[in-house]
């Protein structure tokens, strides 16, 4: 697809890898709009990428209703979403308490799933449109303390082939991107240490990915993109 003035939406778009991706598709001609949970964030991600900012839980199904009513608003319709939020816990099992799971499913999972549903009502009426999700390398295999964190991402690599398999039929390409550690706020948020430098990947290598796989023209797609970096040491 061509992405001068297409338009976009990113979830969790404020910061990390959901910024990075933004800000690339911005640089591309596209509209884009951003969501995410902190307003202090989206105001300066707003100002610094020229982007529309919504401050939405996607957890919570009226935001998501309400953001879709702002963005087909502000710009008419949709031609991108890119499901980028999420967050993480990790904890041996035997440690794992109900409600730290429970946030991570409804963010990672349940959030997902109400973001794509209403993107998928337009882009049927449209007959196209694009999805990406933005899963992890712990969609591809299991770790230590990974119950939380692992199990949604397992969970939305299924829901991105249920979707693909329902969507096709209407020109809807629904995509699956797979980074493995990337330097973000992420580690810090779930309380994990992180060792940055320039072995490591950064967001603008996962946008990088997102814009290639989108300009794809649109008679083919890619169905799922792994990003590894190529040495990475701590």
């Amino acid at each position: 697809m061509n992405l001068t003035n297409a338009t976009a939406l990113i979830t969790g778009g404020s910061s990390g890898i959901g910024y990075a991706i933004a800000r690339t598709l911005v640089e591309s001609g596209a509209k884009v709009a951003i969501t995410g949970r902190h307003r202090s964030r989206l105001t300066d991600a707003e100002q610094a990428l020229g982007v529309y900012a919504i401050n939405a839980d996607v957890s919570k199904e009226e935001d998501v209703k309400r953001t879709y009513e702002e963005v087909l608003s502000e710009f008419g319709h949709l031609d991108i979403l890119v499901n980028n939020a999420g967050t993480g816990v990790f904890h041996e099992l035997v440690d794992q308490d109900l409600a730290s799971f429970e946030a991570v499913m409804a963010t990672n999972v349940t959030g997902a799933m109400l973001m794509g549903r209403e993107a998928a009502k337009h882009f049927a009426t449209r007959n196209s449109g694009n999805i990406i999700n933005i899963a992890s390398t712990a969609a591809l295999r299991g770790a230590p303390k990974g119950t939380a964190y692992y199990a949604s991402k397992f969970a939305l690599r299924g829901m991105t082939e249920c979707w693909r398999a329902e969507l096709r039929k209407h020109n809807v390409r629904v995509m699956l991107v797979n980074p493995s550690e990337v330097v973000t706020n992420f580690f810090e948020t779930a309380g994990l240490p992180q060792v940055a430098n320039d072995s490591k990947l950064r967001g603008e290598e996962i946008a990088h990915a997102v814009k290639s796989i989108l300009e794809m023209d649109n008679r083919g797609f890619t169905t799922e993109l792994t990003v590894f970096a190529t040495n990475p040491h701590d």
